[in-house]
């Protein structure tokens, strides 16, 4: 016999941990399975630890409203669990002149959007605010801030658990199969428990995680392409108070300065993309990385600089296709009662995460 919950979380990522916490908070008794020993240890682990004030995305979109909730969301609920956070504003440059106008538009659309005050700078400005830059120009985005990734995930597991949910670690889910009144979930090679509801964050893992699932055809799995990125590690102190981004590339952000709570700077990260998850860290990007260094601050010392991190992207388009945006599927979308699908949750992620946990609620109220 197995054993029955209301709901079962699969993957316990910040995204995860999310969605479990709201789903908990709402009264029903939720079961968090992770494959890996621990949670938090794949892409929420392996990123910037920015919160993004959701400047980039198209104005209709999953990730813009997400974002722009979700970060508003998230400051509120680091007050409140005293999660280490600071809203420090970063810039975003213009290298060059003839990018003025692109810097332009992207204030306008920022401005359209509703992330809260942008403001343009000239050189001048923005030298004023960060001597140590290099550029012909600047966009103050005063929303945008860092926090402590695990110190978030531990409180929204905390609060979790405190309202019932239960995480379960070491726990590959094999199989999904329908039930009349939900989900037989299988766990590992002869576990099984019971749920009303199935919901599949399992983020790199999801479109391998969909396939095991019942009744769920390969017309409502997105293709996974994996976009790595590396960082490089700042030895010694920096003289900025801000982050520092480039204006966007394809595939990302471009490789931009962040500040960790203890002030200490990392560039990235850059887009390479890849086949299969892999977390090796080149040191013969150093160059490239020293390069993207030195258009920021013209004082960098590149022998400063040293391989950091990697991660991995779990991006619904590849090299040369439009950015896509988060794919969060509930029954309208596949016809099957009781599941959330979450793919493509990459940037803003993190920041959005309180948002999706709520939006997962709607739709499996729906």
């Amino acid at each position: 016999m197995a054993e029955r919950v209301d709901a079962v979380v699969v993957g316990a990522g910040v995204v995860g941990l999310a969605i479990a916490r709201e789903l908990a908070l709402s009264g029903r008794e939720v079961l968090v399975l992770e494959a890996l020993d621990r949670f938090g240890s794949v892409t929420s682990s392996r990123n910037s630890e920015v919160v993004h004030a959701g400047i980039y995305y198209p104005e209709a979109s999953l990730k813009t409203r997400l974002c722009i909730e979700g970060r508003a969301m998230l400051y509120a609920f680091c007050e409140k669990r005293g999660v280490a956070h600071r809203k420090i504003g970063k810039l975003v440059i213009a290298h060059e002149a003839s990018q003025l106008p692109e810097l332009e538009r992207l204030a306008a659309h920022a401005s359209s959007v509703g992330t809260g005050d942008v403001g343009l700078l000239d050189a001048a400005q923005a030298r004023a605010l960060e001597p140590a830059l290099d550029c012909a120009g600047a966009m103050l985005s005063p929303e945008t801030g860092i926090v402590d990734s695990h110190g978030l995930m531990l409180a929204l597991l905390g609060e979790a658990e405190a309202h019932g949910a239960q995480l379960v670690t070491r726990s590959e889910v094999t199989a999904a199969r329908r039930l009349s009144d939900g989900w037989r979930i299988h766990v590992g090679s002869d576990a099984m428990v019971d749920a009303e509801m199935l919901v599949n964050a399992a983020g790199l893992g999801a479109q391998a995680l969909a396939r095991r699932i019942e009744g769920l055809g390969e017309a409502h799995i997105p293709k996974l392409h994996y976009a790595k990125g590396s960082w490089f590690a700042y030895a010694g102190k920096v003289p900025f108070g801000h982050l520092v981004y480039p204006l966007p590339e394809p595939g990302g952000l471009g490789v931009h300065l962040t500040l960790d709570l203890a002030g200490q700077a990392r560039f990235g990260p850059d887009v390479e993309w890849i086949e299969e998850p892999d977390y090796t860290l080149d040191p013969a990007r150093h160059a490239p990385f020293a390069e993207a260094a030195r258009r920021i601050w013209p004082g960098v010392e590149p022998a400063k600089l040293a391989p950091a991190l990697a991660g991995i992207r779990p991006k619904l388009s590849g090299p040369g296709e439009p950015n896509a945006d988060f794919r969060i599927d509930g029954p309208q979308a596949h016809g099957c009662p009781g599941l959330v699908n979450l793919f493509g949750i990459e940037s803003p992620g993190l920041t959005a995460s309180l948002a999706i946990g709520r939006h997962v609620s709607g739709l499996l109220r729906e």
